[in-house]
């Protein structure tokens, strides 16, 4: 249950919240967050918080790619709302142990970094210290796992605000890598002059690529080269084949015999923030292709 205190009224705080550089906001799955504070906490009030997923509390987490800063948002049922942030000092990984000497993020400087801000209330300075018991990271600052304590003074009071954070995320969903096979046989239309080329797109999770590509050959001295594009619905397990046709630049058409073949392919990931990439250059041997009147 939420403890009500009566609050004495001070000057506004400005509240800051960066977000450059993070992943996008990761739901929590498992988990709870509580906190308290001796009489004459601003935070707090002197009172006593709890929320949690069990209760019908909506919490997320948010992180960034380094691994460096985790951010826990929490919107109670009852309408309250927190943010809890906690930051390595610079260019540290959070990881199981106590963070001594940490001041108000985002403006702790080099050291680590702490706010539990909300319901309208926030530190203009603040001193306080922070202990991860557990963490576990999944790809891109992906949170699986985090058991933490921490302890918060506003202003350079001696009353303290103390408070737990623990999330059970489900493990990781693996981070999109594409792999491009080109075939070494394609074929060049002897109606048309477009170069037929193949080959197989595999990846780790389902996504929809996008390829692009060029074929260059050279004959009698004359430099041919075409462009292609293709979509491809790549189903994760197994390779997916692709097809595309590149149509040549100038008057002369492709013909039978060794072609250069570039391929690049790129995908969204649909776990993380970012895209995918594969690249592929081969030599492919061009057959005489007529087709069927």
């Amino acid at each position: 249950m939420v403890q009500r205190a009566v609050f004495v009224p001070v000057l506004a705080v400005v509240l800051a919240v960066f977000t450059v550089g993070q992943a996008s906001a990761q739901p929590v799955t498992d988990g709870s967050v509580d906190f308290s504070g001796d009489p004459g906490d601003w935070i707090t009030g002197g009172g006593s918080y709890k929320y949690s997923k069990a209760a019908g509390d909506d919490l997320t987490v948010q992180t960034n790619a380094n691994r460096t800063f985790l951010s826990v948002g929490v919107n109670g049922a009852n309408g309250d709302w927190w943010t809890i942030s906690l930051a390595a000092p610079k260019d540290d990984v959070l990881s199981a142990k106590t963070y001594e000497n940490a001041h108000r993020y985002p403006f702790q400087g080099a050291g680590p970094g702490l706010s539990l801000s909300g319901n309208g209330r926030g530190c203009n300075e603040l001193t306080g210290s922070f202990t991860i018991r557990e963490i576990s990271w999944g790809p891109q600052g992906y949170l699986h796992k985090l058991d933490a304590s921490f302890e918060q003074h506003c202003e350079g009071g001696s009353a303290a605000a103390r408070g737990n954070i623990f999330i059970n995320n489900q493990p990781p969903p693996p981070e999109l890598k594409l792999e491009t096979t080109i075939a070494a046989e394609g074929k060049a239309n002897t109606v048309n002059g477009k170069a037929l080329v193949n080959g197989t797109i595999s990846c780790t999770t389902n996504a929809a690529v996008q390829m692009t590509g060029t074929v260059t050959q050279v004959k009698n001295n004359v430099i041919i080269r075409g462009n292609f594009s293709a979509s491809v619905e790549c189903k994760a397990g197994a390779p997916v084949a692709w097809n595309a046709a590149a149509d040549p630049t100038g008057t002369t058409p492709f013909q039978r015999g060794k072609a250069e073949v570039f391929t690049r392919s790129t995908a969204q990931d649909p776990n993380y923030p970012g895209q995918a990439i594969s690249e592929k250059t081969a030599i492919v041997e061009l057959k005489r292709y007529t087709p069927a009147a």
